[in-house]
């Protein structure tokens, strides 16, 4: 009987003990699940997990968008329209004459009564006619009537042999030097015919010494023909040398300071050396043009006489503008010869 009770006992037990082991079954399952997912440390193992704290919110880093400031452009200057009847000042010579005339177009840009045109040709001069023929293209353009007033400025390639009746004269010979002459001559006669005035600039110093003492020859003959022919004629040799009267690349400019006359050739102007240029060039304008008006005549006492053609020396001092009237340089309408 009692073994019939004790068997009784233990199904009891079982039955109570398996709901139990289910549950802790259960339990297990879900842990090793959480564990698969959760990857507890140590610390959490020994002392239970524990609560994250809350970060603090980051605060928002403000994004600086730097702008390059931009470079300030000059305010475009309205072009000057040139008045229809604006006088035409012309340009002639070699890359020297284009660099006179780049700074002629700064110098009158405001002036709307005068126009300046650039008729510079490179490489070109009064030797080599084959290459270009100035006194060809100045009876073109006086044909044309395409000009009012002459500027003049060449002579850089100018020391070359020279064709004289069908034989090469060496530079600067007497041969060559008489020939040369004549071409100027012709260029010049060709103006002065044409009732037109003429401004001739000399020769500034080179930075080689031997060219330069070349150059100052070839503008000592330009300067007589100039003068023969009723040019105006400016040297400015000495505005473009140091105080020992050589080849200087810098000078003062029109306003004083400082500055590079000269490129690195030796030879050709920079920007503030034309500007200086086209201010000597407005001094000798100044005698026969003003207001847009040209209030001259070209006279030479000489004209129908022998001596007209007589070479007429290069005269200097206070008393060489006197001189030059009597000898045919450009003299004003509205004002009486000075005696």
């Amino acid at each position: 009987m009692l073994k019939k009770y004790f068997a009784i006992l233990i199904l009891i037990f079982l039955s109570w003990l398996l709901p139990i082991s289910a549950i802790a079954q259960s339990e297990i399952n879900n842990n090793i699940v959480i564990a698969q997912n959760s990857s507890p440390n140590l610390w959490d193992l020994l002392f239970g997990p524990q609560q994250k704290k809350s970060q603090p919110a980051q605060p928002s880093k403000k994004t600086i968008t730097r702008t390059t400031p931009r470079a300030t452009v000059p305010a475009a200057v309205p072009d000057i329209v040139k008045s229809p009847n604006a006088t035409r000042l012309m340009v002639f010579g070699d890359s020297l004459a284009v660099d006179l005339a780049n700074g002629l177009e700064r110098f009158y840009a405001n002036d709307e009564n005068l126009i300046i045109i650039g008729k510079g040709v490179g490489s070109s001069g009064f030797v080599r006619d084959d290459f270009f023929d100035w006194n060809a293209a100045l009876k073109a353009e006086i044909a044309a009537d395409s000009f009012d007033i002459a500027i003049v400025m060449m002579g850089i390639n100018d020391k070359q042999a020279l064709l004289v009746n069908g034989k090469s004269a060496k530079p600067l010979s007497d041969e060559w030097k008489a020939a040369y002459s004549a071409r100027i001559d012709g260029f010049l006669a060709q103006l002065r015919s044409a009732g037109k005035p003429t401004i001739w600039l000399g020769m500034p110093p080179m930075a080689l010494p031997k060219f330069s003492a070349s150059i100052v020859q070839i503008s000592s003959l330009q300067r007589l023909s100039a003068f023969a022919f009723g040019a105006e004629f400016i040297d400015i040799y000495e505005r473009f040398t140091d105080e020992s009267g050589k080849y200087s690349s810098r000078g003062p400019d029109i306003s004083g300071q400082q500055v590079l006359m000269r490129k690195s050739d030796g030879i050709h102007f920079s920007r503030a050396g034309a500007d200086k240029l086209a201010f000597f060039i407005n001094i000798a304008l100044k005698k026969f043009y003003q207001g847009g008006t040209i209030s001259l005549a070209i006279i030479d006492p000489l004209e129908g006489t022998d001596a007209q053609l007589l070479k007429r020396p290069p005269f200097q001092g206070l008393g060489q503008l006197r001189l030059l009237e009597v000898a045919g340089a450009v003299m004003p309408l509205n004002n009486s010869a000075l005696r």
